[in-house]
């Protein structure tokens, strides 16, 4: 069975990825195109839980066979590592692509893990979980993994800062990481200085239960024979959830770069909440002729994120000009082509606009001659 509100549900999710990525390369940028700070969810913040979300929703299908019945072989194991592994290597290869020169991989200070490294890890676990639990077993140890991470992140003394220290360097998921990673192979950027990382192997824990809420959500949809009764009972589920991360954030604030038990349960409720209305709109009223562009570009997902991530790195590090202060690609582009009459902040988001707008037009080309590339 193909869910076809799913690929929507991933095309608008891949099409958001595309742009608050290129608007947030530019200095000036509307707030919601970027990332809280710290504390706190803007809309750019819900992309990267709705992308593990949306694994756990198509694991419910592609794994339905092994959990109804017939026992998994090794083969099914070893498929699904696969799949982690080449994510995982598909991260390294951004990680390390355009450092010090086009061809050169510094294999010495390459950054370990980043966003498919800890796709590929949630997924693997995941995985794992839901071949090996009963389904009341999965959902008791997804409650008890978004516990014990609060429990850990508060009460846990990290050496020289103390316990329930909520900073990038004073956490104890950093901490962790610090005793794991090799210093050179942890995140440099915003502000993390190689003290942690946004990505790390800790934080990654509470990302499998970003998966397993969409698997339970795709368990939902497959249990039910009402098509109605599913768009209502995955937005209720998405409300519910919106309140108890909200409330939870009072105690445990909501944090992507941490990734927080309440972040968790808030960015669940949204996906929710935009899955029950794909659902509702296209497999309920059949109104579909909206969707078609996003659908095109949730059939090839992962060579859209891998190709306009490379995109991105090619342009900030391609300089126009000769000299020190020869401008780089993207920044020429931007302030010549968008913000030199539409501005600064709406030529940030017109330039990203029009970078979706393109990779559309290489998906439909990709969609036309079947080209869909899985992993």
């Amino acid at each position: 069975m193909r869910l076809t509100s799913l690929d929507v549900f991933r095309g608008i999710t891949i099409a958001g990825m595309i742009l608050v990525n290129m608007a947030g390369v530019a200095d000036d940028k509307y707030p919601p195109l970027d990332h809280a700070a710290w504390n706190g969810c803007t809309p750019t913040d819900l992309v990267f839980p709705f992308f593990l979300f949306i694994i756990g929703v198509a694991m419910t299908f592609s794994l339905s066979k092994y959990t109804e019945g017939d026992k998994p072989k090794s083969a099914v194991y070893w498929r699904i590592l696969r799949r982690a592994a080449i994510l995982f290597a598909l991260g390294l290869l951004l990680n390390g692509f355009w450092n010090k020169g086009i061809w050169t991989f510094d294999l010495s200070s390459i950054r370990l893990m980043g966003v498919l490294q800890r796709i590929g890890l949630a997924y693997l676990f995941a995985s794992l979980i839901v071949l090996k639990l009963p389904r009341k077993g999965q959902w008791i140890l997804a409650a008890a993994i978004l516990i014990g991470y609060w429990l850990a992140m508060m009460y846990l003394p990290v050496p020289g800062y103390g316990a329930g220290v909520l900073t990038r360097e004073g956490n104890i998921g950093a901490y962790i990481d610090r005793l794991i990673i090799p210093k050179a192979h942890l995140y440099k950027g915003d502000g993390f200085n190689f003290m942690g990382d946004p990505e790390g192997i800790f934080s990654t824990i509470p990302a499998i239960v970003s998966v397993l809420a969409g698997y339970f959500a795709g368990n939902w949809i497959r249990s039910q024979t009402v098509k109605s009764r599913i768009s209502i009972g995955l937005a209720l589920f998405g409300i519910g959830c919106l309140i108890v991360g909200w409330a939870w954030g009072w105690t445990f604030p909501i944090n992507k770069k941490l990734w927080t038990s309440s972040y968790v349960v808030f960015t669940s409720g949204w996906a929710l909440l935009l899955l029950a209305a794909c659902y509702e709109l296209i497999e309920v009223r059949q109104i579909r002729r909206w969707s078609k562009p996003f659908e095109i570009m949730g059939l090839n997902a992962i060579a859209l994120f891998v190709a306009s991530v490379l995109l991105i790195k090619i342009l900030v590090r391609t300089n126009i000009g000769t000299g020190e202060t020869a401008p780089s690609a993207y920044n020429w582009i931007y302030q010549n082509v968008f913000a030199s009459w539409a501005g600064t902040f709406n030529g940030s988001l017109l330039f990203a606009l029009v970078t979706v707008l393109l990779w559309w037009v290489f998906a439909a080309i990709m969609y036309h001659k079947r080209w869909f590339f899985k992993v």
